[in-house]
């Protein structure tokens, strides 16, 4: 039975803003159940086919042609504040490496599918059925300008490197908003050809960043706490010749070969220089945004920002720390979903701070993601963590003072990262999965993943 008018938009987007508070075995009643339902499929699947009434596909058209709308779902988390964030990045689109090379971004099918979003968030519970999962947020999204614009440049990164013959060294941390996501398990079939190299490259679809879709779920509750700041004041600024990049960059540029006491004096500023936010204060005094802002286009863009100070044989002081992994859930977490390979595959912008006697003089800021190669070198690291959190082989000895050494990935086993402690003290633990073989102990010091202070300077800093 139709309850809206297929040929347009706000006919559905009404229809859909029912779903509002309710569950799907709620909106859809008893449908679900007498078409034998026995908790298969995916969430949006069961939405199409029992509350729309239209059979699931992959059609190159929007869900709803005939309206040019498309309809996503897509999994919330609530925070301890009450504020409801993205589980995920949103995921689009399959990348069809063997068409899409063909296209210009205004007829692209990407933005013919994509341009005009109607979305269904719901909260995720791994302890319920999904037909019970509250359905929190629904609404249409409309890109801005601004937007749009950073999201136009992101798309013709991803064309020009399939162009390049370079789809299987395709990264989420190559763009801002517009990510290349993995698709599928890990299988020779989830590799795909491409056009302009001999190699196979991992199925990808076009993805909105998670920072991204939390911008979105913002607008859409309109509960958002925290106070933005633009970096970019005008959507023209990002145009042919110019990238967010350049922007950015160019702000960085006039302070280069100043202290940080004249950067400030220039900014008329007097930080804490013991605050452990010295360095992310800088940062955004250096880009015009206030120091009780957030960032809005590095938040969208999921991008991690790090300060490194450089001693003047160009080393790191120290190595680049990650937060601290939880043992159990290191464990049971493959390599293409966990944390750390998403945080590898994110875009950096790191600013390089040289030590000059007791000052540091800026050196250079520079937007950087990992390449393929290395990727794959860190991720030995994590596979051997795994192994010995899964056999229990966590101290190898302890020292007459009472030291535990550990079996743990070292700094000098791995040209990238290597595991070290990153806990308050030896009493701030995570539980294991398995109790340890030597000591016995159910749970151990919180570590985490860092990458090595050699890896910076050669690969980042030096090129």
């Amino acid at each position: 039975m139709e309850s809206y008018n297929i040929h347009s938009a706000d006919s559905i987007i009404e229809f859909a803003k029912n779903l509002k508070g309710k569950t799907l075995r709620h909106a859809c009643g008893d449908e679900i159940i007498l078409h034998g339902y026995k908790g298969k499929g995916n969430f949006g699947q069961i939405l199409e086919k029992y509350y729309f009434g239209y059979e699931p596909n992959s059609d190159t058209d929007p869900d709803f042609k005939e309206a040019g709308l498309e309809l996503k779902t897509s999994p919330l988390k609530i925070l301890k504040n009450g504020e409801y964030r993205s589980k995920e990045r949103l995921v689009l689109n399959i990348i069809n490496y063997t068409e899409v090379h063909k296209e210009k971004f205004e007829t692209s099918s990407f933005l013919k599918k994509n341009s005009h979003l109607l979305l269904v968030f719901y909260l995720y519970s791994k302890e319920i059925d999904l037909i019970n999962y509250d359905i929190k947020l629904v609404d249409e999204w409309l890109y801005p300008e601004r937007d749009l614009a950073i999201i136009r440049r992101d798309w013709e990164l991803i064309i020009t490197k399939i162009k390049n013959g370079k789809a299987h060294e395709l990264s989420e941390g190559d763009t801002f908003y517009l990510g290349a996501c993995t698709k599928g398990s890990t299988a020779l079939k989830s590799f795909r050809d491409q056009p302009f190299n001999k190699k196979k490259a991992k199925q990808r679809a076009f993805s909105l960043k998670q920072g991204y879709v939390n911008h979105i779920i913002a607008n859409i509750s309109k509960e958002e706490k925290a106070i933005y700041g633009k970096i970019l004041k005008y959507p023209e600024l990002i145009n042919e010749s110019t990238t967010i990049e350049d922007v950015v960059l160019e702000k960085f540029q006039k302070f280069y070969n100043k202290t940080s006491d004249e950067i400030e004096e220039h900014l008329n500023l007097k930080l804490n220089k013991r605050a452990k936010s010295y360095f992310a204060n800088l940062t955004k005094a250096i880009l015009g945004i206030q120091l009780d802002q957030k960032i809005e286009e590095f938040e969208k863009a999921d991008i991690i920002v790090k300060a490194v100070r450089l001693m003047e044989n160009n080393l790191p002081k120290e190595n680049m720390s990650f937060p601290a992994f939880e043992y159990e859930t290191l464990a049971k977490t493959r390599w293409e979903d966990s944390d750390f390979k998403n945080i590898l595959e994110s875009k950096f912008f790191i600013v390089f701070y040289k030590y000059q006697g007791n000052n540091l003089i800026l050196k250079k800021a520079k937007f950087w993601n990992m390449k393929n190669s290395d990727i794959l070198e860190a991720k030995k690291v994590w596979k051997r963590m795994k192994k010995l959190i899964l056999e229990g082989k966590i101290v190898r000895e302890i020292t007459k003072n009472g030291t535990r050494k550990t079996y743990f990935p070292k700094l000098s086993e791995n040209r990238i990262s290597h595991v070290r402690p990153h806990a308050q003290n030896s009493k701030d633990t995570f539980p294991l999965p398995v109790a340890d073989e030597k000591t016995k102990v159910n749970c151990y010091t919180k570590h985490s993943f860092w990458l090595n202070a050699a890896y910076i300077r050669n690969e980042i800093y030096l090129k």
